[in-house]
Order: structure tokens, then sequence, then C-alpha cells
């Protein structure tokens, strides 16, 4: 029999994210298993410069983000896992988002991963990658994608 002990719900906070909400917090609950919440401020976004020789930083510093993120995390927990029947953790990490959701998958031993995918092709998929994609080639435990239900399935 399967055992699911911790649930990984990597999050961005965006409507997606809601979509695979509804599975992890499924699963926590069916398995009584801890759900994990983790929000990852991209690290990248303060190496993108503007051109020039007096050059500033475009994104804000990160502890800036860090401190945004927490709140937003607070802000989400309290809007959608208030009524939660299993342990909740949380964290905020600051790193490349597809290689902290390993980390943190390895580090805490979960037991499956639940993210959404934004369903990118072609260019886009090319030029931005898809953290989904590389969490599930990469992974230690199973992962479960979530596409978003208004996306059209289009044949390759």
């Amino acid at each position: 029999m399967i055992q699911i002990k911790r649930v990984l719900f990597p999050s961005d906070f965006s409507d997606l994210s809601l979509q695979a909400l509804i599975y992890a917090r499924s699963f926590s609950e069916a398995y009584s298993a801890e759900l994990h919440l983790v929000h990852v401020v991209d690290e990248a976004a303060m190496y993108w410069m503007a051109m020039g020789p007096n050059s500033l930083p475009v994104a804000p510093a990160t502890d800036e983000l860090v401190d945004v993120s927490k709140q937003e995390l607070k802000k989400f927990v309290q809007e959608h896992l208030q009524d939660l029947k299993v342990p909740l953790v949380t964290e905020v990490c600051v790193g490349r988002p597809f290689m902290e959701i390993i980390r943190y998958a390895r580090e805490n031993e979960i037991d499956l991963i639940v993210i959404g995918t934004h369903g990118r092709s072609g260019l886009k998929h090319v030029l931005l990658g898809s953290v989904a994609e590389k969490v599930v080639r990469k992974a230690p435990c199973p992962v479960l994608t979530i596409r978003h239900p208004e996306h059209e399935f289009v044949m390759p």
C-alpha cells in the first residue's frame, strides 16, 4: 500500500496554483499527511540589470522580496487553508525555483509533490523553461502536475 506522510505544494500564489492546491490538499487530508507549502523567491531576478555604465538592479533587494513573499504566504494560508485538517508547514526559500523545490523535497523526505504547470509551449517554453518539467525530471519522489482547466488540448 502507498504511504504518503508528507505532501509538498510549491506555490507562486497564482490562480493556477489554486488548481494544484485542490489536489495537494485532497491527498494530504485523504492520507492524513503533512502539507508543506513552499514559495521560492527566484534569485535570477537579481541578475537582470538595465544596460549602461550606471546600471542598477531592476528587481528589489532579496530581503525585500522575502519579506513580501512571507506576507503573501501568510495571506494565502488565511484565505485558502484556514480549515485544513492536517498539519501545515510553510517556508519561503531563495534560489532557482526547481532546484529549491527538489532540495526541499529531499531534505524533508517528501512523498509526493503536487505542482501546477503553466502549459507553455513553443518559443515561450524554450525561452522560459518549465519549473514543473524540471521538477518532474529530477524529483526524489512522484510528482503530480496540474494544468489549468481552461487550457484546451492542442495536438502537438
